[in-house]
């Protein structure tokens, strides 16, 4: 992880929790983190749609070093889309955050790469910082083409974007197989395809957003293992699910520099 690069810990809470079971975790993370941690490393949280009010009330009530978003945002700007949610909904929310492309949104909404793109240039478009999340399947693992399949992925999200958009995205590799699995792949894993996404970012829009991407890796991080991940310089924080849920242990994991790396 570069100096440079401010870590980023974001948790999808999924289809989890009610608005006062989220009001109750919000609370209980920030009380678990001094200012200065909270300063070094950014947390996230992104929380059903039913929920953004009730944390937004908590942040700003409480005046909490702590940002959110929201986990799927339409491509459309208004209209009759019954179910969806408009980008510029979550701005006036004061949402920072959405995730574009995650891989259950691909998976069981048949997402493919031209939403995916859509989505991002929505969330844009509403002053929003997508979370453009790209990730494989296990047999494209087995095959040997996880990283041609990210970066693919990586290309076509980030399709007609200004070279000072792409700076601003937060790229999330999440391996299919490793998400709620218990499965993590290793830090090595981790590395491989970071450092390939880094490296296609840094050939087609230059060095200086190469070097300024953050990228995030999400698949069953937990305060155990996230030292060992974030010593890896080409992985700059974790997009987080189930441990998420646990105000401890996400906070356990913000805190990854008092991990010992195994």
């Amino acid at each position: 992880m570069a100096e440079a690069r401010r870590p980023l810990m974001a948790g999808n809470w999924k289809m989890n929790l009610n608005h006062f079971e989220a009001n109750l975790l919000v609370q209980k993370l920030a009380a678990g983190l001094t200012e200065q941690q909270l300063t070094d490393v950014e947390v996230a949280v992104l929380p059903p749609f039913t929920d953004l009010r009730t944390v937004q009330t908590a942040v700003d009530g409480d005046k909490l070093q702590i940002v959110y978003g929201a986990q799927d945002v339409s491509q459309h700007k208004s209209g009759a889309y019954t179910g969806e949610i408009a980008g510029s909904m979550l701005e006036k929310l004061g949402c920072t955050y959405v995730l574009a492309g995650h891989s259950e949104r691909r998976e069981y909404h048949h997402e493919g790469d031209d939403v995916v793109n859509a989505k991002v240039k929505a969330a844009f478009a509403s002053n929003l910082t997508p979370i453009l999340c790209v990730g494989e399947g296990l047999s494209i693992r087995e095959e040997n083409g996880h990283c041609a399949h990210c970066t693919s992925q990586l290309e076509a999200g980030l399709a007609g974007l200004k070279p000072e958009q792409v700076k601003q995205v937060v790229v999330a590799y999440e391996p299919v197989w490793a998400i709620g699995t218990g499965k993590t792949a290793t830090p090595e894993d981790a590395q491989e395809v970071c450092g390939e996404l880094r490296a296609r970012l840094t050939e087609k829009y230059g060095e200086e957003v190469g070097n300024a991407v953050r990228i995030l890796y999400g698949g069953s991080v937990k305060a155990a293992n996230i030292a060992a991940i974030m010593a890896k310089p080409d992985v700059d924080g974790a997009l987080i699910g189930g441990a998420s849920l646990d105000a401890e242990e996400f906070a356990s994991i913000v805190r990854f520099r008092e991990h010992v790396a195994r």
